[in-house]
């Protein structure tokens, strides 16, 4: 009988284990819809910029590290041409919303930095994963519609804006 139940029980912690991990949405997908809390205060969400603007979420590992650093100082000191092409842009973590709000600050942060603590929006763009606490460094790219246009998974931490409205340039998701 236990010989019989071993493999079933197997079977139900692999089930556990893989539950709540989603992969991250690809291209032509339907981004997943969020609602974060940024760091300036204000709750962002996706729907919010439906048929109005495209959006970048630039999701990366956690707040005062140093390649985080670099990455939102990039944004900070050259988002000028994300802003003239009127897209909506953030970065993302899973600190907490007074963390993000201390690391904006003190990178002089034009733009909001969002927080999804619960890692449900994370884990629904698959940057969580399992054996993976923090999320990946990817840049989601989504149109007007909400449909992902692109996800970059290679981030030069010091040239993140200008990769990034490059891209939205190639893409052709400015107004």
């Amino acid at each position: 009988m236990l010989r019989r139940i071993a493999p079933l029980a197997l079977g139900m912690i692999a089930m556990t284990t893989a539950a709540g991990w989603a992969d991250e949405p690809k291209v032509g997908d339907k981004a997943p819809e969020f609602s974060l809390k940024g760091s300036d205060g204000k709750t962002h969400a996706l729907s919010d910029y439906k048929g109005k603007s495209a959006v970048v979420l630039a999701w990366f590992p956690k707040a005062f590290t140093p390649g985080c650093t670099k990455e939102c100082k990039s944004f900070a000191a050259a988002g000028g041409p994300l802003k003239a092409a009127k897209v909506a842009y953030f970065t993302a973590s899973v600190d907490e919303a007074a963390k993000n709000k201390e690391f904006a600050e003190s990178l002089s942060a034009d733009f909001p930095i969002l927080s999804d603590p619960t890692k449900e929006v994370a884990k629904a763009y698959g940057v969580v994963h399992e054996g993976r606490e923090v999320p990946e460094r990817w840049t989601f790219y989504i149109d007007k519609e909400g449909v992902v246009r692109a996800v970059d998974k290679k981030v030069d931490t010091e040239k993140a804006a200008e990769q990034v409205a490059a891209r939205v340039k190639e893409l052709k998701l400015a107004e």
